[in-house]
C-alpha cells in the first residue's frame, strides 16, 4: 500500500468529526508545504508492538543524534490521539519558541516545545497553526 493510501486508511478510521478535521488539516500541511515528501509510520516497533499512536509526516530533515548516527525524518507530524489531535513540529532548536509565539494566539490548545494538540479544530485558529506549520517547515 502506498503511503498516500495508508494515510487515507488512517483519517478515514477515525470519528466523524476527527475525520473530517484531520482531513482539512491535511489539506492545511499540504497548502503549506505542497512539494513535501510523506510519510506515514504506523506506530508500532520492529517487534510489531504498538510503541505511540500512528502519525502522517510532512516534509524531511536529517537528525543527527549524539554518537554520530544520522537519521532522515519528517519535519511536521500529524496524529489523532485520544482526546483529540496532535501537530508536531520538529527540529525546531528554541524549545519555547512554538508556545512563546503562537501559543497565545491560536486558541483553546496545549503549546509544548514541539507539539500543538487541541480537541476539535473549531478550538483553535487554523491560519496561527498554519503559520507555525510554515516557520516549523523553515526552521
Amino acid at each position: 500500500m502506498s503511503v498516500r493510501e495508508q494515510i487515507k486508511k488512517y483519517i478515514s478510521s477515525q470519528p466523524e468529526q476527527k475525520q473530517s478535521d484531520m482531513q482539512a488539516l491535511h489539506r492545511i500541511i499540504l497548502k503549506a508545504m505542497p512539494a513535501c515528501r510523506l510519510w506515514f509510520l504506523d506506530g508500532k516497533n520492529s517487534e510489531n508492538k504498538t510503541v505511540s499512536n500512528p502519525n502522517i509526516g510532512y516534509g524531511l530533515q536529517t537528525i543527527k543524534y549524539a554518537d554520530g548516527k544520522t537519521r532522515e525524518f519528517y519535519r511536521i507530524g500529524l496524529s489523532a490521539n485520544k482526546t483529540g489531535i496532535s501537530v508536531y513540529i520538529l527540529g525546531i532548536e528554541d524549545k519555547d519558541h512554538l508556545a512563546k509565539a503562537f501559543g497565545k494566539k491560536i486558541g483553546k490548545a496545549s503549546v509544548s516545545g514541539y507539539c500543538i494538540k487541541f480537541k476539535t479544530l473549531k478550538d483553535i485558529k487554523t491560519d496561527v497553526l498554519e503559520a507555525a506549520i510554515r516557520y516549523g517547515n523553515e526552521a
